[in-house]
């Protein structure tokens, strides 16, 4: 049964037999799903929530099943083995790049229930009696329904084309990074970017420099402002786009800007460009002759980004409460990697 969750979820992981369909598969080749659960898929599918498989069953067995009932497209990362349920969820969890807490896992047998209840207590655990209901439950309701939560599949789709090429390839990462010709695109948020963009402010939380929160109210209202710099980030290759992946708010003051937010999305920190927007700012701000600072209030999960401004040239200065305020000396300035071309425009 469902604990008190109220932490929307990312992605739902399905159990097979007696789960997405009646029956079991080794027993009958020709099991049918239940009735309904074709809707459900396909409208967490419409809402941009991700989906994947977590099954003791023979590999080949049930993707042809899938294949033949239409549905193999819709699972990102299947885990279909006889290892146990716990370690495939933590495999898909780690492959999406999200967090445990982000997973909801839905299975028939109490058994295999309570043992990812025991070893992953943060992953939210459904019995498959309530398949059919679990979109009406607010966890399965996401604040933010944009274009690109709707194409979200298909940019992991991507990611997962990306990551088999990278397995099968031969050299160093450096020259499969090169071998991708990514293109990384920073530029003045618009009207259209901008419910995107808070979508992307509430879902991330690692790589996200002070966790303020704005609506898309506020973040018109500074991209209408001559006192902020809104910009937004996007990634694309030889693969596709990986669509809007960074957001930043520098307060821009007249011998001094401030960097009140800067956030990437997780998906991309594996392709080394975690650190081009923010060296971008940097050469802006050099540019213009005024001090560049930044604000940083750790919330347990984004050390990541105080080691990023850290290694980016910026030192502490001063804390107040929980904000700590760094300052970039522009003595030392990080390279951009040679692999990316970067298209920056600021105005």
């Amino acid at each position: 049964m469902l604990e008190n969750k109220s932490k929307p979820i990312k992605c739902v992981v399905w159990d097979l037999d007696h789960t997405l369909w009646q029956g079991v598969l080794l027993e009958s080749d020709r099991v049918d799903l239940k009735p309904g659960i074709t809707r459900v898929i396909k409208v967490l599918d419409s809402r941009g929530i991700l989906q994947s498989i977590a099954s003791k069953n023979d590999f080949t067995l049930a993707r042809s099943r899938l294949k033949a009932l239409g549905l193999w497209e819709y699972f990102l990362y299947p885990q279909i083995s006889f290892n146990t349920k716990s370690s495939a969820l933590q495999q898909i969890a780690s492959d999406l790049n999200i967090g445990l807490d982000a997973l909801a896992f839905v299975d028939d047998q109490s058994f295999e229930r309570k043992e990812v209840q025991f070893e992953h207590p943060q992953v939210t655990v459904i019995d498959a009696v309530h398949s059919l209901s679990i979109l009406d439950w607010p966890i399965m309701q996401p604040q933010f329904l944009t274009g690109e939560s709707i194409a979200r599949r298909q940019l992991y789709k991507n990611d997962e084309k990306r990551r088999y090429a990278e397995r099968a390839f031969i050299g160093p990462s450096e020259a499969f990074l090169a071998s991708l010709n990514m293109v990384f695109e920073i530029h003045p948020a618009t009207t259209r970017d901008l419910e995107r963009t808070e979508e992307l402010i509430q879902r991330t939380h690692q790589l996200n420099t002070t966790g303020y929160t704005y609506s898309v109210e506020q973040l018109k209202t500074f991209c209408q402002s001559d006192n902020h710099l809104v910009l937004v980030a996007k990634l694309s290759d030889d693969f596709g786009s990986y669509g809007t992946i960074g957001f930043a708010l520098v307060e821009l003051r007249e011998a001094c800007w401030i960097i009140k937010l800067l956030l990437m999305s997780c998906r991309v920190m594996s392709r080394g460009v975690g650190t081009i927007m923010l060296h971008s700012i940097v050469n802006e701000a050099r540019k213009e002759s005024v001090r560049l600072q930044a604000e940083f209030i750790c919330n347990g999960r984004n050390r990541q980004m105080y080691v990023t401004y850290k290694f980016g040239g910026f030192r502490e200065v001063s804390q107040l409460g929980a904000v700590l305020l760094l300052e970039h000396e522009f003595k030392y300035i990080q390279s951009l990697p040679d692999y990316v071309e970067v298209r920056f425009q600021c105005h």
